[in-house]
């Protein structure tokens, strides 16, 4: 992961892989967000998902780094497009970023970088997994994921234990030495934890905290 984030060469291809990684939205909501939807000093994002719902995601700092150095040095001054990723350059300058080319983008850093197996669905799943496994709360984690089926939000609970069953006999196996290849980089494990502090005060202290109380569905 880390090798990839480096091969990225601009403010906004970093900002739109870590709206992914570190805010868990999708391809289709990173390309659908809007400026006025991009609150700056509050760091958080207004996202429209899956069947029109909204949610608010907090997305840490290091996302809101990369997108003021986009809209600093890289978005066309004064443009009227209301998406807040565009086009930098050639004849579709300026119009929003499309499907194929954030398809491009990842196609063409993936071989850059040697990291095969990096998709924008993979990194949703790595920031939802990431906050399971770091103990935040089920109802916290379906609002910030935008699931519509708890058993959805289930399945990254589930998985999440996996994950760290993994970890540990990795560990055990192999001893001190650097993280196996496929694990989420440090930058992800970090982000995540100041995530979960305040993902958490989405849902009311009254409300039944879950990470044992869904089964695992399908996604």
């Amino acid at each position: 992961m880390q090798a990839f984030l480096t091969s990225l060469g601009t403010h906004r291809d970093r900002a739109m892989v870590l709206a992914m990684l570190l805010g868990g939205l999708r391809s289709a909501e990173v390309r659908g967000l809007l400026l006025k939807d991009v609150d700056q000093g509050r760091r958080r994002l207004r996202v429209v998902g899956k069947g029109g719902r909204e949610r608010s995601v907090p997305v840490d700092s290091a996302f809101f780094a990369e997108l003021g150095g986009y809209l600093r040095h890289e978005r066309p001054p004064g443009l009227a497009t209301p998406e807040c990723f565009v086009v930098m350059r050639g004849p579709s300058a300026g119009s929003p970023v499309t499907e194929a080319g954030l398809r491009s983008v990842f196609r063409r850093h993936r071989s850059s970088s040697g990291a095969v197996r990096v998709r924008p669905h993979r990194l949703r799943h790595t920031y939802g997994t990431e906050l399971a496994a770091a103990g935040i709360d089920l109802l916290a984690l379906r609002e910030l994921m935008g699931h519509a089926s708890p058993e959805t939000t289930g399945v990254y609970i589930h998985l999440s234990n996996e994950h760290l069953a993994a970890e540990y006999a990795a560990g055990t196996l192999a001893g001190p030495g650097p993280r196996h290849h496929g694990s989420p980089s440090p930058l992800t494990t970090r982000c995540c934890r100041r995530t979960l502090n305040t993902a958490n005060g989405l849902v009311s202290p009254t409300a039944p905290t879950g990470t044992g109380s869904a089964s695992p569905g399908h996604s």
